[in-house]
């Protein structure tokens, strides 16, 4: 493994498959028109985009006309929830039910339409960090607008009961949004079996561009214009449409969930084999429900580690991996996900965020799990706080 960079930290960002950009290549030079011209080039990138369009609702079994192009999740899951609220607050509801360890895409925005007067319930996600479908139900009001959960943890990786929370929204007549990011691609998507009414992806989650991303609106489910401009995308989402991009992110998307049942079935025995190695480092603790995960997720707390310690020694071995989500590592504070386990800011900060794709080999965990321990016994020898627990000052929390 000399010499050789080890990339685990697919939850942050995949690498683009050859079919994705086989796919992108021809929107670069050649078909470069804009859509929304009347003239042939512009016609068929057009053409262009409505197959992409029916090729991801396709993957998720809705009708074409339901998806919505963007730049990527962050702004179908402001999309969504600003459509629902907006349109909920009309009609005097006001009340907004989602999780604590939501991605931070779905905390900001809730936390923006808190100001404005709305309320918003946090689920607790319990130490397991799965959400019941029964807490949903206890928690709906007459004056709730929506529910929003995500599909599957970004950090944890815990898959969340959609379907069963999707039937108890549809019953009680409340929009059912789902955060399902790190999903697609990843486990099986179907809208109507799973009563889902809208829910966002992004195409460099699953091997395809970064900048790019889908919304679906079921049909009868009113969607606010959040960019304005022109007409594009039914006239609601404004801007030239990035035609290779969409172009690109069905393919690797219908890939991804062609080959999904191979893919899973290698990344769990890696996986697994991963947890099992670094579970036998002293006071370590898996974070999240070891059955109900992603097929790549492993996260795991190291007691008298720090997180940022963690990564800049496994960096210069040639593993990349992470803490916690992308968008908050330059934070000091403990991962908010953590935190919602459950988990001492002490543990928090000590956590290791491992995430594969297929395109990880055996030779690569192998050689993970003889560095990581090595590297957790480095940062533990210079760190006071392990001191104190070794020697009984502090009790030890795992």
């Amino acid at each position: 493994m000399k010499n050789r960079v080890i990339y685990v930290d697919n939850a942050a960002t995949t690498a683009m498959s050859d079919t994705a950009i086989k796919a992108l290549m021809p929107y670069l030079k050649e078909v470069y028109g804009n859509p929304s011209s009347l003239h042939t080039v512009g016609q068929l990138s057009n053409e262009a985009l409505d197959g992409a369009r029916e090729t991801i609702a396709g993957c998720i079994n809705c009708d074409k006309k339901e998806i919505y192009f963007t730049s990527g999740g962050s702004e179908a899951d402001n999309q969504a929830i600003l459509s629902v609220a907006y349109f909920g607050a009309v009609k005097g509801k006001k009340h907004i039910i989602t999780t604590a360890f939501e991605h931070h895409a779905v905390l900001h925005t809730l936390n923006k339409l808190e100001k404005e007067g709305f309320e918003v319930t946090y689920l607790d996600v319990h130490s397991n960090g799965i959400v019941t479908a029964e807490d949903v139900r206890r928690a709906i009001r007459q004056d709730t607008a929506l529910v929003t959960v995500m599909f599957a943890n970004n950090e944890v990786g815990t898959i969340q009961p959609i379907a069963e929370i999707g039937e108890i929204c549809r019953a009680a007549g409340v929009v059912f949004h789902t955060d399902a990011v790190q999903a697609a691609g990843h486990v099986p998507i179907d809208v109507k079996s799973q009563n889902i009414d809208m829910l966002s992806l992004s195409a460099h989650k699953f091997h395809g561009p970064k900048g790019v991303g889908a919304l679906y609106c079921r049909k009868g489910v009113p969607l606010k214009t959040l960019i304005e401009g022109g007409a594009q995308e039914r006239g609601r989402r404004a801007g030239t449409e990035n035609v290779g991009g969409i172009v690109s992110m069905a393919a690797a998307l219908k890939e991804a969930c062609a080959n999904m049942r191979a893919n899973s079935e290698k990344m769990e025995k890696l996986r697994d084999k991963l947890i099992d190695g670094l579970l036998k480092i002293s006071h370590s603790r898996l974070n999240g429900d070891r059955e109900r995960r992603l097929p790549g997720n492993v996260n795991i707390c190291f007691e008298g580690t720090e997180g940022e310690s963690l990564l800049l020694h496994l960096d210069s071995k040639g593993i990349c991996a992470s803490s916690g989500s992308a968008c908050t590592t330059a934070s000091l504070e403990p991962s908010h996900v953590l935190l919602s386990l459950g988990l001492p800011h002490e543990i928090a900060h000590g956590s290791l965020r491992i995430s594969l794709s297929e395109y990880n080999t055996e030779e690569e965990i192998d050689y993970i799990i003889k560095t990581v321990p090595e590297v957790v016994e480095t940062v533990r020898e210079i760190s006071s706080f392990w001191d104190d627990l070794q020697t009984g000052k502090i009790k030890h929390f795992i």
